[in-house]
């Protein structure tokens, strides 16, 4: 069985979307999520799915020793970020070769980087006339959605877009492939520790 850990500071669209996608799957199951926000909706969507939650300060996640025990005691074998706003640090992708992924709101290279998260990203898409936006979801590395890119899929923004339109259009389609792309790398390779 891979054990996936959820890291996410917001309302948990993803990882709901994530935890309905495996919720009978026969060898991958979503073992915990991740917080740095105590208000985080994800929080509710965790215990209402009966799975285990830590709310984790920045100097928690930054703790090697803390952060190995959490990890180690739900037996995690992949993690997946989704909207989770702190840094990952070194030691964890030292852990987690090529087991921590990502999703980006919009076409990497394009409207990434750091601060470059929810509204901000659409806003920009529409400031700058994009014809094309959509998602990015990738391996985390130590700079900023700058991993290896693992898949994009684009959509057309259309002439009457706001940000929340097009951040409407972009989460379904974040919804439908995120889950889709984390049973493919589950399954492809192993993922011992």
């Amino acid at each position: 069985m891979t054990h996936i850990a959820i890291f996410a500071s917001g309302s948990g669209t993803n990882a709901k979307a994530i935890i309905r996608h495996f919720r009978d799957h026969p060898s991958i199951k979503v073992g915990l999520i991740v917080t740095n926000n105590p208000e985080a909706g994800v929080i509710k969507i965790a215990h209402s799915n009966k799975i285990i939650s830590a709310i984790i300060s920045k100097a928690f996640l930054n703790d090697e020793k803390r952060m190995d025990q959490l990890l180690r005691t739900q037996t995690i074998d992949f993690i997946v970020l989704a909207g989770f706003l702190q840094y990952v640090p070194e030691f964890l992708l030292e852990k987690f070769p090529r087991r921590i992924i990502n999703i980006h709101p919009a076409l990497l290279p394009q409207h990434g980087g750091k601060g470059m998260f929810g509204r901000k990203v659409h806003e920009a898409v529409i400031a700058n006339k994009e014809s094309k936006t959509g998602i990015t979801i990738h391996y985390v590395n130590g700079q900023y959605d700058a991993g290896e890119v693992i898949m994009q899929r684009k959509i057309s923004v259309k002439s009457g877009d706001t940000s929340e339109s097009l951040a409407a259009r972009v989460l379904s389609l974040e919804h439908r492939w995120y889950p889709k792309i984390i049973e493919k790398l589950c399954t492809e390779r192993p993922l011992a520790m």
